[in-house]
């Protein structure tokens, strides 16, 4: 049996719609209320094209979780202005979210997200081990291995809750939307809705299993790392040196990012093999929870900002850097590529 084939190309849902980005282009596809697709094209070029050093492995794999960010709040920053500008109950609003909102958002979702799973797992732990539950300190690999269990616990509990929002179950089901168009491209098949359609919503390059195995592997780097370079006893005031190992724990996850995207890059390449099944499994459980079936017409937004991005890409048409408008994904044109131009 061949091997299963896997694209660099790839992207994520967000508010009505599908951003996809391949080597060179990124495209943002929304669903207006008038059921017309909305697509933003434009040209893109990674921080690797600028500076090779960042695609060597392990660093490549920090540069990517930058990008990926930095794409995923413009994208996400995009469409809500979008659905501010189209919103029917919006008495005729066009005004855009400004930078500073904008930025805000992000500085507090990032002071929240440290917060709940850096921070927070460190100092229940703690709380637990003063309690007399375990006999552990922070030089004792057990500490966190519930640190860690923690931290897993705390992401499937946001994730079940979020996934109760009406709001978020759209954009999830958009996520669903994008793994099966990706599916669809990586079999060869035709980019139609009846193609995509009968894929999973399932992929072991997500998003989602990265972000399990992040937590899962700083479980292992930390438990190795803090007691044999004495960083146990930075400061006599105990909550203190917490603080201190907490921010380190923050910087670290950097490093840990590069290591958890080879894993899943290796694991994701050999998933004929049992043991990598075995050990992506866990990812592709928890997608469950961030992926939702979609609807036809949310494949379609997906469908076609996959083939806008694969159309630009083959010189098949132009990046305007402006919005292109389609009443149907049949009025985009036929796309003659292959997973094997774009390999993952």
């Amino acid at each position: 049996m061949s091997e299963k084939k896997y694209t660099s190309i790839g992207g994520q849902a967000v508010i009505e719609g599908v951003m996809m980005r391949s080597p060179h282009f990124l495209t943002i596809a929304i669903r207006k209320p008038n059921n017309r697709i909305l697509i933003k094209e434009q040209p893109w070029k990674g921080f690797a094209d600028r500076l090779p050093l960042l695609k060597k492995p392990f660093i490549r794999g920090v540069c990517t979780l930058v990008e990926s960010m930095v794409n995923g709040v413009e994208a996400l920053s995009y469409s809500a202005n979008v659905a501010v500008v189209n919103d029917p109950a919006g008495g005729g609003k066009t005004e855009e979210l400004s930078s500073f909102a904008v930025f805000s958002s992000i500085f507090f979702a990032f002071v929240m997200g440290m917060a709940l799973f850096v921070a927070a797992p460190h100092y229940l732990t703690v709380v637990l081990g003063r309690a007399g539950v375990f006999d552990s300190g922070i030089h004792n690999p057990l500490f966190h291995l519930i640190d860690g269990g923690i931290k897993v616990l705390f992401l499937v509990l946001y994730v079940y809750g979020i996934a109760l929002m009406k709001d978020v179950h759209k954009v999830f089901q958009y996520h669903g939307a994008e793994h099966k168009s990706i599916y669809a491209f990586e079999s060869g098949e035709e980019l139609t809705v009846e193609n995509a359609r009968r894929h999973s919503t399932l992929h072991p390059r997500c998003g989602t299993s990265f972000l399990l195995f992040l937590l899962i592997i700083s479980i292992l780097v930390f438990s190795m790392l803090f007691p044999f370079i004495n960083l146990t006893s930075l400061s006599a005031n105990p909550m203190l040196n917490h603080t201190f190992l907490v921010l380190i724990k923050i910087v670290l996850m950097l490093p840990v990012a590069g290591i958890s995207y080879e894993f899943i890059r290796l694991s994701a390449n050999r998933m004929d093999n049992p043991l990598f099944k075995l050990l992506i499994f866990p990812g592709l459980i928890l997608q469950k929870l961030t992926t939702r079936e979609p609807t036809d017409d949310q494949l379609e937004v997906a469908l076609a900002s996959l083939k806008r991005v694969l159309l630009l890409e083959k010189g098949q048409t132009t990046a305007s850097e402006k919005e292109v408008e389609f009443a149907l994904l049949s009025d985009i044109a036929k796309v003659t590529a292959t997973v094997t131009e774009f390999p993952g």
